[in-house]
Formats: structure tokens, C-alpha cells, sequence
């Protein structure tokens, strides 16, 4: 599913948008107290929105489809009804770790159910405010729309064609997580450790320049194109801990104008508790 509306917007390009009547800012920060930093402090006439309730349907056991699987389309049709977005509107999402939380997560599910206006703020919340982007504090008052509900329109695997693909050589399963997770150093997350056998690992860091941008487009393409190869879009599947991060490479391939592969949401939260083979780095 290609567009020719960039997934990225560069913040001199949001400056020039700031005034437009049709832009609605989201803000996708993360953590404990996300809603009242907000609420503090954000971007002017942003709206929130928070990964637990409106991004995921967290189940009492992540055995089933992971620590944070997706809310039904009709679901979150009914979210953008309450943000007050319709089909045609031009959103920008961010958040403080330039889309490696949750605004990218917001950006794949809007455009899985069609909407092509959709863009993530490259350097997120902090490059806006160095450019002096206005703010304003406390909660953002409009009009609720019905957004028609739509059915996910991208790639999606679940676990037994992630296990099925893992053994094949015409598939590739990428592991965005950080190099030590992967090897099973470390895993703060999750109760066990390690990655799935076969997946390889291209950390979604690597995704970013050594300011915290995107890398160049041109620079994406070549990247990813060396990791695939001549394996189809249909044939990669993209994972993370909990399908999150995971959106963050999937928006890199698409600004990069490459097919956005597919998503496994439930990824190593589920796959490491449904007593699957795990792999671990080797001394």
C-alpha cells in the first residue's frame, strides 16, 4: 500500500501548516504520566491520545496476542470519531522519541484503515519546540465526527505464520528491538529473554541519524533493500516487543517508498509465553 503523501514532516514544514484550519496535531508522548504532561504542556490545539486505551486492547493475558494487540478497526474508527478526525483531514502525530513510541503506532493504524493524510513529526516534541512552534496547556475542546469504520487494510501475520515463515528462506523476519534483547542479554519487558530463531535483527535506532532524524530516504531504500533482498512485502514480517516499536521501521520502509511489509502486533511478548523455540547469542 503506497501513497504519495510523505510519511514524515519536517518541522520547517509544520511551521508553514501551523495556521492552516485543516491540520490537527496529535500528541502520541509516552510514559506514566503522559496525559498530565499534556495537559501541562503541549503543542498548540494538540489533541491526545494514550497507547493503552486507544491504541491497544490490553488483554489480562499477553499469551494472547501480546502486551499490546489492536483495538478492532470499528474500535478505533470510534477513537478518531472522538478525536474529532475525519477521512480528509491532514494529521500530524508526535511524540518525545521521534515516533519510536507511539506515534508511529498511531501512524500505521491510520493508514491500515485508509487514511492517507497521516504524517509523523521528524525529531518529535523537542524539535518542534527548538523552532519555536507555539504551545498552549490543558485539554483541547472540538466537535466529535463519525469516522466511517474500515477494515486494516495492511499486512498482518499472527504467530503461526511467523513460525511458519521463520524455517523458510523465501520469507525474512526482522526483529527491531535493541541488538541486547535480541541476544538475550537483557529484557526488561518481557519474562524471557532472547529473540525468535531465524529473525534477524535490524534495531529500528538504525533508522535515525546521530541527531535523532530520520535518515534520508534514498539512505532508507538502500538499507532495507540490502536486508530483503528480492523477498516480496508479503513475504516480510516486521516484529518488535509488542508490536509498537515495530511501526517505527514500517514508517521508515514507506518514507523510504518502499512497500510496508507485514506487521506481527503480538511479536516477542506473545511468541516468548506460548512455548515457542527461543534463540539466544552463542558465546
Amino acid at each position: 500500500m503506497l501513497t504519495t503523501f510523505s510519511s514524515i514532516i519536517n518541522v520547517e514544514g509544520l511551521l508553514r501548516l501551523q495556521d492552516s484550519s485543516e491540520i490537527i496535531l496529535i500528541d502520541a508522548r509516552a510514559g506514566a504520566n503522559a496525559f498530565e504532561t499534556y495537559q501541562k504542556e503541549h503543542l498548540k490545539d494538540a489533541r491526545f491520545v494514550d497507547l493503552n486505551r486507544d491504541l491497544a486492547k490490553i488483554p489480562e493475558n499477553p499469551v494472547n496476542g501480546g502486551r499490546h494487540p489492536l483495538p478492532s478497526p470499528e474500535e478505533f474508527a470510534k477513537t478518531l470519531s472522538a478525536l474529532g478526525i475525519s477521512p480528509s483531514d491532514h494529521v500530524v502525530v508526535y511524540d518525545d522519541k521521534n515516533g519510536s513510541n507511539f506515534a508511529a503506532r498511531f501512524w500505521w493504524m491510520m493508514r491500515a484503515i485508509g487514511h492517507e493524510k497521516i504524517q509523523v513529526l521528524n525529531g518529535g516534541y523537542q524539535a518542534a519546540i527548538q523552532a519555536g512552534f507555539p504551545t498552549n496547556s490543558g485539554i483541547q475542546t472540538f466537535e466529535e465526527i463519525a469516522y466511517p469504520s474500515q477494515e486494516w487494510q495492511l499486512l498482518l501475520a499472527d504467530i503461526e505464520e511467523v513460525e511458519k515463515a521463520r524455517k523458510s528462506d523465501q520469507n525474512v523476519v526482522i526483529d527491531v528491538r535493541d541488538k541486547n534483547r535480541y541476544d538475550g542479554l537483557t529484557e526488561p519487558l518481557d519474562l524471557i529473554a532472547g529473540h525468535i530463531p531465524g529473525a534477524i535483527n535490524v534495531p529500528f535506532t538504525e533508522n535515525l541519524d546521530e541527531n535523532g532524524l530520520f535518515k534520508s530516504a534514498e539512505e532508507l531504500a538502500q538499507k532495507f533493500k540490502t536486508v530483503i533482498g528480492d523477498i516480496k512485502p508479503e513475504n516480510t514480517i516486521v516484529h518488535c516487543g509488542s508490536g509498537v516499536t515495530a511501526c517505527h521501521t514500517l514508517l521508515a520502509m514507506d518514507y523510504a517508498g518502499l512497500p510496508i511489509p507485514k506487521l506481527y502486533v503480538g511479536s516477542w511478548s506473545e511468541w516468548s509465553r506460548n512455548d515457542r523455540e527461543i534463540a539466544v547469542k552463542k558465546n
